[in-house]
């Protein structure tokens, strides 16, 4: 589902140049629910930007359901992240003038889906999410778990063949952090391929696979035992 072959990416600041993925090499099969660790400055942030069409890279390729992902126009790019990405991040990132149901069928209008019938299927991913009854109610009227059932549920009314989370525990208390994992592996038993972003210990090791980036490099790979 996703390959990575000697990926580099640097960034460009005044006349200094920031060398920060360093040749990598992964693959993620299609269904794995596969966890990223590493310290700050590591490179997580900017492998999740890539493997979301967000930022370009280098050198290398990284393709994406056997697509090389590379030369992309935005309009392309942005097809790709609707078709094939759903996207969950440690802030939520809602929009606080919509209410929950709005905020899911989000992904919806940008594929020109009527506004009846993306609501009509935004109720039925806030009922997966036990979030029926909060349907009208906006983002401030949310806890921090059920924003996050919220902004999960917006990343998969697309059905995306991938989901890419980036601290989506970060801003939770540890009940609810190991509630919303219980929620990735039920989904993921669908069949869906999700690239967790953390920095904490017992939340990678609910995930099947975790790789740990050290200096823009994988230092180390390993199966949970979760």
């Amino acid at each position: 589902m996703i390959e990575l072959k000697g990926l580099h990416k640097s960034y460009i600041t005044g006349t200094n140049k920031l060398h920060v993925l360093k040749g990598l090499d992964m693959l993620i099969e299609q269904g794995e629910l596969v966890s990223i660790m590493g310290s700050s400055g590591s490179g997580k942030s900017t492998l999740l930007n890539v493997l979301g069409i967000l930022d370009s890279y280098d050198q290398g390729f990284y393709k994406l359901n056997n697509t090389l992902m590379s030369n992309l126009s935005e309009k392309k790019a942005a097809q790709y992240r609707n078709n094939m990405l759903g996207f969950v991040f440690q802030s939520f990132n809602l929009i606080s003038f919509k209410n929950a149901m709005e905020n899911v069928a989000l992904p919806l209008y940008y594929q020109g889906v009527s506004r009846k019938k993306r609501n009509s299927i935004a109720l039925e991913y806030l009922e997966k999410m036990g979030l029926k009854d909060w349907a009208e109610h906006m983002p401030n009227e949310l806890s921090g778990g059920q924003k996050q059932r919220v902004a999960i549920a917006r990343a998969m009314i697309s059905k995306p063949k991938v989901i890419l989370a980036d601290e989506p525990t970060g801003a939770l208390d540890t009940k609810t952090s190991l509630e919303v994992m219980d929620l990735f592996r039920e989904i993921n038993k669908d069949g869906i391929t999700m690239i967790i972003v953390t920095h904490e210990k017992d939340i990678s090791e609910k995930t099947d696979r975790i790789i740990h980036l050290r200096d823009g490099i994988i230092e180390s790979e390993f199966i949970s035992k979760n």
